[in-house]
């Protein structure tokens, strides 16, 4: 796995120069595989509350500004999954959905009318039929999240990932995985499933220690970086060492915003201004709202990554877009 690993960057160094000669630089090109388009706050509402215009589709404008030509809109709960659908039904060749339940809302599955089963069907229909229409793209958010035990158990977490990787399995989705302080049981639930997932998936907003990224890449799956992954010292070593040919990039937007408290900010001095942002009592047509990370800021993530690794941004934004898609297809054609 890991010569393949290792070609793979190979070729994807390679294609900065021909014959000793530089080739003229391509556009940067973005895929976010993990951004939260059905969260309220992008239509002006927060804490149910219209605190300023429906801007949804200058957030999805900003994004193609910046070079985002493929979304990944997150599906967290059976509600979630139904709606990040729609959206890229609305918006085809632009978004993607993801159809799974989160960890910490596992504990839905037990209060669905019907049960268990009965939510495990409806999961099933909404992501077959998102497969089939070319609409939905990833089985998840799924995962395991132990740090948040307050919101779902352990063992409803744990019994409802090993179902839904099942389903995952049947319907031959690629994973869109979550794991927090839970890589033991993480690694074992699907060590058994992975060999029967030709494209494996890929675990998202990874925020991980270096063996735990080891473990990942070994076990064949992709690791999904964001401003989360890039706060701390020791992150920053961690997305040192991710292989280019495992590395995905993602903003998870509305969070997971870069700060300037975050170690990830001195490595910004070549990244392009992002558009003002202002409070959200304040917002007007053409800025972005303080605290609400969107998908125009993800070349913010990549230049980030590409000082840390002390290589080009085109490397690091051209190896993303070939890692997803190869995993996800996204209607591109595969390199």
């Amino acid at each position: 796995m890991s010569s393949e690993i290792e070609q793979k960057d190979v070729n994807i160094g390679s294609a900065a120069t021909e014959n000793g000669v530089d080739t003229p630089k391509k556009k940067l090109r973005y895929v976010d595989i993990g951004i939260n388009l059905g969260d309220p706050v992008f239509r002006g509402k927060y804490h149910g509350k219209q605190a300023h215009t429906d801007d949804f589709s200058d957030v999805l404008q900003r994004a193609r500004d910046a070079g985002c030509q493929k979304l990944m809109v997150t599906g967290s709960d059976l509600k979630e999954s139904i709606h990040a659908v729609q959206i890229a039904e609305q918006h085809p060749g632009l978004c993607y959905a993801t159809v799974g339940v989160h960890p910490c809302s596992a504990k839905h599955f037990d209060s669905y009318l019907g049960g268990p089963a009965a939510m495990l069907a409806s999961l099933k229909d909404v992501a077959v039929m998102g497969k089939e229409s070319g609409h939905a793209v990833a089985f998840g958010e799924i995962g395991l999240d132990y740090d948040r035990l307050f919101l779902t158990g352990k063992e409803q977490q744990l019994k409802y990932f090993e179902a839904q990787l099942d389903l995952a399995v049947e319907i031959q989705l690629p994973l869109f995985l979550h794991s927090r302080a839970a890589s033991e049981d993480f690694e074992r639930l699907l060590g058994a499933r992975l060999p029967k997932l030709p494209k494996r998936g890929l675990v998202h907003s990874f925020t991980g220690t270096m063996e735990e990224m080891k473990r990942m890449v070994d076990l064949g799956l992709d690791v999904g970086v964001n401003g989360c992954s890039m706060k701390t010292e020791e992150n920053i070593e961690v997305v040192k060492e991710i292989p280019l040919g495992r590395l995905q990039i993602e903003t998870d937007g509305p969070w997971c915003e870069m700060r300037p408290s975050h170690v990830s900010a001195k490595y910004l001095s070549d990244a392009p201004p992002l558009l003002k942002a202002v409070k959200k009592e304040k917002w007007a047509a053409g800025m972005m709202v303080k605290g609400r990370n969107e998908p125009a800021t993800i070349s913010h993530v990549a230049h980030a990554i590409a000082k840390i690794k002390g290589i080009p941004v085109e490397e690091v934004t051209e190896a993303a877009w070939r890692n997803s898609v190869e995993m996800f297809g996204l209607g591109e054609s595969s390199p």
